[in-house]
């Protein structure tokens, strides 16, 4: 009976596993604000989008996350303002055509999120940017019999950082585009 109970308890404190889950790009979005002519605010979205995370409800600590976001996808709902940003002025898209991140480790974990430490590259530029997520949702099979599951995450970067620095002094003091970038990702996630 001892060998039986010994078995049962290495396998109770033996690790969960994480689950890996793909990033939906028809079903996902990121999403950027930046402060405009010192009144308002613009906000984009890149269409092409991919990724994977690595997810233990048990084991938190452990997340792993990995994406990419294809620059040349960026859409302000307004033709001429997209050229010019993927113009060298600011993404230079020819050079610089992708914007990845890589998870470094999690902090502040609480039930309803943690913060994602990340390495963010963008115009060639590699940056530590922590992201807010929200804890994944529970997972749900859709119609066609996959195991869908989403989550979203925020941060807030200072775009000089990564070398975008176009922009123009207005007559009434400050410039055309503010400094600070919040970026926002929507993700629906599909259980590989």
């Amino acid at each position: 009976m001892r060998p039986l109970f010994a078995m049962l308890a290495l396998a109770l404190s033996m690790p969960a596993f994480a689950t890996t889950y793909e990033v939906d790009g028809a079903h996902s979005q990121i999403g950027f604000s930046v402060t405009h002519m010192m009144v308002s605010t613009v906000r984009g979205t890149f269409g092409t989008v991919s990724g994977t995370i690595e997810w233990d409800p048990k084991n938190v600590a452990a997340t792993k996350v990995s994406g990419k976001v294809d620059i040349t996808s960026v859409d302000t709902n307004n033709a001429d303002r997209d050229t010019h940003l993927k113009a060298p002025d600011f993404f230079d898209v020819a050079q610089f055509p992708e914007m990845t991140l890589v998870s470094k480790s999690v902090k502040n974990i609480k039930a309803t999120g943690f913060d994602l430490v990340t390495d963010l590259t963008l115009h060639g530029i590699t940056k530590e940017v922590v992201f807010h997520v929200n804890t994944l949702s529970g997972e749900f099979k859709d119609p066609w019999g996959n195991i869908k599951a989403g989550t979203t995450a925020t941060a807030k970067i200072n775009r000089q950082d990564f070398g975008v620095s176009w922009n123009k002094g207005l007559d009434q003091g400050g410039y055309v585009v503010g400094d600070e970038v919040s970026i926002e990702l929507d993700l629906e996630l599909l259980k590989k």
